[in-house]
């Protein structure tokens, strides 16, 4: 099994550590690698990082088919070009907010979101609510860190994580939580320990939910609107995102 994790934003040191922690959880004989686009944003904190984000996102999703790879992994919390991914790949593609939540929704009856900066709230509330987990989450809440912070050492960001996280469980009514970006990864078990509570982590929930549906043979149906895409000419600097018939 040959699994592909995508982190969208360019920082390669986010990239290893999100490897790092999907293999420590992948099968053995399951070989995960974990890229970054070649072009896009540093981090994405925005729609409009987002938006950047998707060519990069693609372009690593088609030379994965060309490549061979099984399944993929879209590893940042917006879940970022999730549809058209599934639309380009043959194999299943999870992102990792759907998967942390509907981890989550299996283990306890609410869960909290702590996640990054304030801004991308309504972005997670969006996605709780598009793939049905509304009534599951409880509160989505942000540590007003930028997500480079999370990179930075001795910028107390994992205290500040935490503290947060203690926060939705006093105030939130909550018995589960969902760490809202792709670089908190290897946080999971010591804000666990740290709080006594199961804590999901996406990058590794979706590294096991995608290695099940590879398994169990289960992949993006083609027969409706996730048929691949038409083939249609691109213009300008999208010329190479053509599809052939």
């Amino acid at each position: 099994m040959r699994i592909k994790i995508i982190n969208p934003n360019t920082t390669w040191s986010m990239t290893e550590k999100m490897g790092a922690c999907a293999r420590a959880v992948a099968r053995p004989g399951t070989e995960v690698v974990t890229v970054s686009p070649a072009m896009g944003p540093v981090s994405i904190e925005s729609h409009y990082d987002e938006a950047l984000a998707v060519p990069g996102l693609l372009a690593e999703i088609a030379s994965g088919e060309r490549d061979g790879f099984d399944g993929y992994l879209i590893a940042c919390f917006g879940d970022p070009g999730l549809l058209a991914a599934r639309e380009l790949a043959r194999g299943p593609v999870v992102g990792i907010a759907e998967a942390a939540m509907h981890m989550a929704s299996f283990i306890g009856r609410r869960f909290s979101v702590v996640t990054t900066l304030g801004r991308t709230i309504g972005q997670a509330k969006h996605l709780a609510e598009a793939y049905g987990m509304e009534r599951f989450c409880a509160n989505v809440r942000a540590c007003e860190l930028s997500v480079l912070e999370l990179e930075e050492p001795g910028s107390g960001a994992r205290e500040r994580i935490v503290e947060e996280c203690r926060r939705a469980l006093a105030e939130d009514g909550s018995d589960v939580l969902v760490l809202g970006c792709a670089g908190m990864t290897d946080l999971c078990e010591h804000i666990s320990r740290t709080l006594g509570v199961p804590v999901v982590d996406g990058v590794t929930a979706g590294t096991q939910l995608l290695e099940s549906l590879i398994t169990l043979r289960l992949a993006t149906s083609k027969r409706g609107e996730l048929n691949r895409p038409p083939a249609k000419p691109m213009e300008g600097m999208l010329q190479p995102f053509a599809l052939q018939e």
